[in-house]
This record gives C-alpha cells, sequence and structure tokens, in this order.
C-alpha cells in the first residue's frame, strides 16, 4: 500500500526560532571539526544489567562531489527478551543541512516483527520523505514532499547528534533555541535545546563533570519526547535517556584526551580483535596453516633420519630418565658438532648394555649391540688389544659385553 505524495497540514505553520537560526549560520568549519570523533557507550537497565551499546560516529565524507560528513548511529540490545535496534546513516553539509539520511528501527518479538525504516532525500527544492512500514506481513509506503524554503531551521537526528556535541564543547545554549523536527510519525514538529548545568558522573573510576542538554521535541497536543544528554569537556557523550525509558547509556571508559593545537581528525577507538570472527583473518590463518604443513611435511619426507634420530633420542631418554634433561639433550647432541673438540660425553652415564652376542672368542668376538641412539652396530675384536673401529664416529664411549670387558670404542655409539 504506498499513499499519494503530499505534505502533513501544518507543516508551514511551525518555524524555528530566530536563535536556533543564528546558531545555525554562525557554525565555522572549525567549531564542526572538533566534533568528529566516536562514541560508544553500553546500554544499561535501571538495575544496572549490561543490555545492549550504543555508538556514534562522525567523520569527513563526500556526497556527489560535495564536502560533508558522514554520522553513523548504531543503537542495538535486548530489553525484556525483546531484541530491538535502531541505526541511522546520514550525510550532513557543512551548514548542517540533511542531504540524505536513512533511519532504521526494529523490534523482533515472538511471532512478530515491526520493522520501520525512513529515508529522507534532497532533491532540487524539495526533502523527499520516503517510510515503509512492515509489521508482521503487511507492509505500507508513504511519501512526503516539503519545500526546502518551508524548512529552514530543520534539524534531523544526524544533523542533532553533531549540534549537541557543538553546544557541548561551548557549555552555553541560547534561550529559546527551537528547531524544527520531525516526530516519530515524520511530521514536521520543533525541538527544543535546554541547558541542564553540570554535574558529576562516575567513569570508569573517574569522577568527571558533565554538562547537561535536554532536547525535547513536541508531538502533539501536551505529548512530548525529552532525552537528556550529558557531555565531557571535549563533547564525549557521558550519558544518554529518554525520559520514561527504562533503559540508558552510559560511558565506561573516559576516551583519550585529543589536543586543540592541530587540525582535528576523526579518532577510533581500538576494539580488541576477535581474528577467529574475522572471516578474512581466519581464512587466510587456514591458508597459511595448510602451506606450512605442507612445507613440514615436505621436509620431513626429503630428511628421513629426522624422524630416526628424534626417536633415538627418546628412546635413549626414556632409559636413562636424567634429572636434568637439558643437560643430557646437551650431551646427547654434542657429537654431531663439527666444532666441538674431541672431549668426553655423557660423562654422567658411560656404560652400555649390548643385549646379544653374536660370537665370543680370546681372539675374535663379534657382538651386535643396541647403540644409544636405538641403531645396532656391528663391530668385531681381532685380539684383547687390538680393535677395528669406524670412523667418524664420537669418543671414548665405555662399552660393556657380557661381563666386565671395558674398551674405549665409539664404535657402538653412532651411525
Amino acid at each position: 500500500m504506498k499513499e499519494p505524495d503530499s505534505s502533513p497540514a501544518g507543516a508551514e505553520e511551525l518555524e524555528a526560532s530566530s536563535e536556533a537560526l543564528e546558531f545555525l549560520s554562525s557554525l565555522s568549519p572549525r567549531k564542526v571539526d572538533q566534533c568528529l570523533f566516536v562514541d560508544s557507550l553500553v546500554t544499561v537497565s535501571d538495575s544496572g544489567r549490561a543490555l545492549g551499546e550504543f555508538c556514534v560516529s562522525i567523520q569527513k565524507a563526500s556526497y556527489q562531489g560535495e564536502p560533508c560528513y558522514l554520522v553513523h548511529a548504531n543503537s542495538h540490545g535486548t530489553i525484556d527478551n525483546i531484541p530491538c535496534g535502531t541505526s541511522i546513516v546520514a550525510y550532513v553539509s557543512k551548514s548542517l543541512e540533511t542531504l540524505e539520511q536513512n533511519h532504521h528501527e526494529y523490534m523482533k518479538m515472538q511471532g512478530h516483527t515491526l520493522d520501520r525504516k525512513v529515508n529522507i532525500v534532497r532533491q532540487d527544492d524539495h526533502l523527499v520523505v520516503n517510510r515503509v512500514i512492515t509489521e508482521k506481513e503487511e507492509k505500507k509506503k508513504q511519501t512526503f514532499t516539503f519545500p526546502l524554503d518551508s524548512l529552514q531551521g530543520f534539524v534531523s537526528e544526524a544533523s542533532n547528534l553533531l549540534i549537541q556535541r557543538i553546544l557541548a564543547r561551548q557549555k552555553k545554549i541560547p534561550d529559546k533555541m527551537t528547531f524544527l523536527s520531525f516526530t516519530a510519525d515524520t511530521q514536521i514538529s520543533v525541538s527544543t535545546y535546554t541547558e541542564l548545568g553540570t554535574k558529576k558522573q562516575m567513569v570508569g573510576k573517574e569522577v568527571v563533570d558533565v554538562f547537561g542538554i535536554e532536547r525535547t521535541i513536541s508531538c502533539g497536543e501536551d505529548i512530548t519526547e525529552t532525552w537528556h544528554c550529558y557531555f565531557l569537556q571535549d563533547g564525549h557523550l557521558a550519558s544518554r535517556v529518554q525520559i520514561g525509558s527504562p533503559v540508558m547509556m552510559n560511558l565506561l571508559q573516559l576516551p583519550p584526551a585529543v589536543s586543540e593545537d592541530k587540525d582535528q581528525k576523526p579518532v577510533f577507538e581500538k576494539k580488541p580483535l576477535i581474528w577467529e570472527e574475522d572471516m578474512e583473518l581466519h581464512s587466510k590463518f587456514l591458508d597459511r596453516k595448510e602451506e606450512l604443513k605442507a612445507d613440514h611435511s615436505s621436509y620431513v619426507r626429503h630428511h628421513p633420519e629426522l624422524k630416526t634420530l628424534l626417536a633415538d633420542f627418546l628412546q635413549f631418554l626414556l632409559l636413562r630418565k636424567p634429572q636434568d634433561v637439558f643437560s643430557f639433550a646437551r650431551d646427547f647432541f654434542a657429537p654431531f658438532d663439527t666444532r666441538r673438540p674431541p672431549g668426553s660425553s655423557f660423562r654422567t652415564s658411560r656404560t652400555m648394555i649390548v643385549p646379544k652376542l653374536l660370537s665370543y672368542s680370546p681372539i675374535n668376538l663379534a657382538a651386535e649391540a643396541s647403540c644409544p641412539f636405538g641403531g645396532v652396530r656391528l663391530c668385531e675384536w681381532t685380539g684383547p688389544q687390538q680393535r677395528t673401529e669406524p670412523t667418524n664416529t664420537p669418543r671414548f664411549l665405555r662399552v660393556k659385553i657380557r661381563g666386565k670387558v671395558d674398551c674405549k670404542s665409539p664404535a657402538l655409539v653412532c651411525f
């Protein structure tokens, strides 16, 4: 269902105050640029339980080639076990005129969903408002048009966020400052800003001074919507509550101080990075993991001695069970160091048991022995004093063969 284009009755009867128009005309780019930063608050219940979060970011941008500000506000959470939220994405001119704004609100109840989308866009000399309300399966569409010359002093929700930061920084609100604004039903109304003064507020572990601003929108005869917002000295939002609402937004941590001597730039607060939840980072992680596994597997295949060496070390370690594993490992691998001078290895445990004799005689002896690395070495002696020993093997390891035959032979140590 789509209603014909129309302009709500009574729109021409309302107008912004001269104080409001003077305030808008007095804004300088420097004043606005000082308000480009990010606010991040937590939505809590009246009992202090966290229900959601509220974030506002404002930065420089361009809209159809025109320099402007991009305003992004987002609030979502769960109230009384009902998921709900609001988001605003808007482009605002240097003079805080709304070029385009998309306002989305939703509420998801059991078996019932309410969704409301409002698009405001400036077209030639008119402001066009498209509203779509979806309730269950029913969708209702409406379109309104307003001549721009009848909207002098109009402030959208996005412009309001900037205006409040500016007012908070200057800590002074002119009397009778009234702007034109939209109600929740997208009807032209007036919004009034009033100073609430300063008070103390706990932010994190510090008590700070905050400046309060009251904004009231008249929604009809004796019907108003009122918000109380308190700001830090630099314009950061410290708390926000709609009168009559069971929830409020609070700042939990003071933002970093920004010097005003230099040109102001948007400050984006750091958020913890959970890379497992980032699709791109997680994909890169998996690709790198497979790449390393393939590279390591290839290396092991081309170096079969690696498995043998590690298996021998572990076997010897478990047989000896030394108290100092690091010293044992140092002595175990020392013979492989070509820079190490000939010396004694395994000083604390130098006797090796030969499990099996192949033959024995006073003149010839052949033994099949288990070496410390788990391998097998065949060694021959042609006499009590003469022994043949393999070359390039460690020295000075004692060998014990079926009794107390003691010799300094490295033949049974490594291959």
